[in-house]
């Protein structure tokens, strides 16, 4: 900040902040409150240690810091070592008691018995085979896979490069997923950590990806007016359970129409929630910046904190979508635009299906409205999908 000479003034209130104030930044007690560790030359404001002294504390504070971090490293290494020469020395997929013990949970979080399912997973999958494979995705690829129970189940494997980071925060948050109870969501049976392989769990649908359906001819005809509102209603009940029912709530991060899967009837459920985050209401929700391009809100562009609204924005381009029969694409900024005159509906309808009859216009008209709102590029403006579900049900 010593180095911003632009910078006039600042206000850095109530952010817990600690240390010693940059000098000459136009600071006042009342743009500094409620930051106790702040020291500096501010009236009103605690004069900061000498020096001398906070060099000493500094050394201090460092070999504090460094030793255990030293010692720790270490630890990992030579862990990471035995694990190399242990992995290499095992054949085969099978799991055994050590891989076990190293590799972490296996379906702890679930109704499975972890080590026999991973085990029949990679039996039934050939150990993964592209045969199996029913989509790909950028965190993962998905498998069918048929249990010797007679359960078919889908099974996310995730990327070497999307392994998570912070594993104890991803599988608390994975353990929660697996609490919900909603016939719009897929069931999350969960998470199996292995040393070779993490995966995902899920329900199997039939019907295949909502993407799919509407990319091929044949299958989108079949998504007659009545069954592609339906579909936006299921979203839309699905995504106001997850922020509005769920304590605390739940934004999926990555709603498209690769992750909306549809039952033998029709039935939309939301699927993935590998990149779901859980928000903390004590905590700003920063987070890496998840999704599918297009559907991302356009403040991610800026900010990584993550909102409902996120989840907003991406259900306005799935409506969207979902009447159109496509991406809207770059309709998303005319419709958006403070020059923009009245839309016309037969400008946005899927021209594969017959024209709908007018008590069915008005409600793909309201539908409209509503995917509009929630496309504003200002979060703030986007409804509720809370309010969202009581205008469209």
């Amino acid at each position: 900040m010593e180095s911003m000479n632009a910078l006039l003034s600042i206000d850095l209130s109530y952010n817990q902040l600690e240390g010693p104030i940059p000098e000459s930044k136009g600071f006042s007690v009342e743009t500094l409150q409620g930051n106790k560790g702040l020291c500096g030359n501010v009236r009103g404001m605690k004069p900061c240690p000498s020096e001398k002294h906070s060099q000493k504390g500094y050394h201090k504070l460092a070999l504090l810091i460094s030793l255990p971090l030293v010692g720790g490293l270490v630890a990992i290494l030579t862990f990471y070592i035995w694990r190399s020469k242990k992995s290499s020395s095992t054949p085969g997929p099978q799991v055994d008691a050590a891989d076990t013990k190293a590799g972490g949970d296996f379906f702890s979080i679930s109704t499975f018995d972890g080590k026999e399912t991973y085990n029949e997973i990679l039996r039934v999958t050939e150990e993964f085979n592209e045969a199996y494979c029913l989509g790909k995705g950028a965190f993962g690829s998905v498998y069918r896979a048929n249990l010797t129970s007679g359960e078919v189940v889908a099974v996310k494997r995730l990327h070497r490069s999307s392994e998570v980071i912070n594993r104890p925060d991803f599988l608390n948050e994975i353990r929660a997923l697996t609490l919900i109870r909603h016939k719009n969501i897929v069931k999350l049976h969960g998470y199996c950590s292995h040393v070779r392989n993490s995966f995902l769990v899920y329900q199997y649908l039939e019907g295949g990806s909502l993407a799919s359906a509407l990319s091929d001819s044949r299958s989108a005809q079949n998504l007659d007016w009545t069954k592609r509102v339906n579909i936006i209603k299921g979203v839309t009940y699905a995504l106001s359970y997850m922020h509005h029912d769920c304590s605390p709530p739940i934004v999926h991060r990555d709603i498209s129409s690769k992750n909306i899967l549809l039952d033998s009837d029709y039935e939309a459920c939301i699927s993935d929630f590998g990149t779901a985050k859980i928000l903390d209401q004590n905590s700003s929700n920063w987070s890496n910046v998840a999704g599918t391009y297009g559907y991302l809100a356009p403040e991610l562009a800026y900010t990584m904190k993550v909102t409902e609204k996120c989840d907003v924005y991406s259900f306005g381009v799935l409506a969207l979508e979902v009447i159109k029969g496509e991406h809207p694409g770059d309709v998303i900024t005319s419709i958006t635009s403070p020059s923009a005159e009245k839309i016309e509906l037969g400008n946005l309808l899927d021209h594969r299906l017959p024209n709908p009859l007018p008590e069915m216009e008005k409600v793909l008209t309201s539908i409209l409205i509503q995917a509009t709102r929630c496309v504003n590029p200002k979060p703030e403006i986007r409804p509720s999908m809370l309010n969202i579900s009581k205008e469209i049900s």
